[in-house]
């Protein structure tokens, strides 16, 4: 098209408020923009003067999706700044927590968010008549990943069980082994998952970038390990500043974020990058019927790379289960000293890394936070892919490149309130 004027305000099916801007005259791209309007949360500021006690509470409010990702990289930070290891059944029992959010995140994203660009759809309740059977298995198993939080958390929404240095509330042996049941059940939809996404067409694009996640040597990582790069390899957490090298757009209320070239991407594709040899033996199978292996620079795969995933979870929840029934669950002291210093947690939040940053005083107060946002890291990224997208897609009218542009943004599956900070 010579002429093409789309102005999208308020993108749909995404967490958030963010504007989509393109115009091209004479065959000539003059303007691809991507904006972000959410008012700005001042959640670090919020964290100054609270004690110890209260920050993992307060900052899994940031998001009521990622709420128990940023409940673990708060636990991480004050125990990192008081010299606490936790024990292993904490481990074991927060990677299980996880397991239900991972479910939960990546189902909301798939089948509610991004099936109806796939099926000709504006929302997945139009869906219920076509293809009735889907949606009810998206809604099967993300009422699965809640059920995961409400057992090992204590509720589905905000879950507050974890707590510095242990648990509150244990599971019982007769709940984990209801657990263990409910996910062994979800594999038949999980496979149901596998073909329905099979089945779709992807947009066909790829831009060369640079793909940040958590890796570490014994695990798929998600709630521990440190930081490795598709372009420049491992680095320590107390890096991340010299990583997300944060900065100001007039067009934006959130910060965008760059490394060694001009973006980069967190996130589900950016895990499965580094990292695609430690996933779970279902998972790797379901890779490889979906066609993702690394190193894939497809944005849209990363819709694919959230199934992998959510199969991930399920046989390692599993497996985590099987490990804890064998153990025994048992009643844990929990002890806290509290000192001045700092510390910086690191997890994988659904759509990529996550960084809190504490500092307490002597009394055990933050005096300082500083939290890093997946999201906030992609926006960079998001906004160089439009760019190329429209670039290679002139010969389509206005509405095709309008979809294109709407599908490739969410592909992301951005959280847009959690990134402005």
């Amino acid at each position: 098209m010579s002429k093409i004027d789309i102005k999208v305000n308020q993108l749909t099916r995404m967490e958030g408020h963010g504007n989509l801007t393109v115009k091209v005259s004479n065959g000539e791209v003059e303007e691809v923009r991507w904006e972000i309007t959410e008012s700005p949360r001042f959640f670090e500021v919020m964290l100054r003067g609270r004690p110890w006690h209260d920050a993992h509470v307060l900052v899994s409010r940031i998001c009521g999706i990622c709420s128990v990702s940023h409940q673990l990289a708060s636990l991480q930070a004050t125990e990192a700044a008081f010299g606490i290891e936790p024990s292993e059944q904490t481990i074991l029992l927060r990677k299980l927590l996880y397991v239900g959010e991972v479910i939960e995140s990546h189902i909301l994203h798939l089948y509610f968010m991004a099936m109806p660009d796939f099926l000709g759809a504006g929302s997945a309740f139009s869906l219920m008549k076509s293809h009735k059977d889907a949606v009810l298995c998206g809604a099967r198993l993300k009422k699965l990943g809640n059920y995961v939080m409400e057992i090992v958390g204590g509720r589905a929404v905000h879950p507050q069980a974890a707590t510095v240095n242990g648990f509150g509330r244990l599971p019982s042996h007769r709940d984990l082994l209801c657990l263990r049941g409910r996910l062994k059940e979800a594999l038949p939809d999980l496979e149901s998952t596998v073909a329905l996404f099979k089945g779709f067409e992807l947009p066909e694009f790829s831009r060369e970038t640079e793909y940040i996640s958590l890796t570490h040597p014994e695990e798929y990582a998600f709630i521990r390990g440190s930081i490795r790069s598709t372009d420049t390899g491992g680095a320590s957490i107390d890096q991340y500043p010299e990583i997300a090298n944060e900065y100001c757009v007039p067009h934006s209320t959130a910060k965008f974020a760059k490394h060694v070239r001009g973006s980069y991407v967190v996130g589900a594709l950016a895990r499965i990058n580094n990292n695609f040899e430690q996933l779970h033996p279902l998972a790797k199978k379901a890779a490889t019927e979906l066609g993702l292996k690394p190193i894939c620079f497809k944005p849209f795969m990363n819709n694919i790379a959230q199934v992998v995933e959510t199969i991930h979870e399920a046989g390692e929840g599993i497996d985590i289960i099987d490990e804890l029934l064998r153990a025994g669950i048992r009643e844990e002291q929990i002890s806290v000293t509290v000192r001045a210093g700092r510390g910086i947690g690191a997890v994988e939040a659904p759509r990529g890394l996550l960084i809190h940053d504490f500092t307490y005083g002597e009394k055990g107060s933050i005096v300082k936070a500083n939290c890093i946002i997946p999201t906030n890291q992609n926006h960079a990224n998001i906004q160089h892919d439009l760019e190329e997208l429209v670039s290679c897609n002139l010969d389509k009218n206005e509405d095709e490149l309008r979809l294109l542009c709407e599908m490739l943004v969410r592909a992301y599956d951005p959280c847009i309130s959690c990134s402005t900070h």
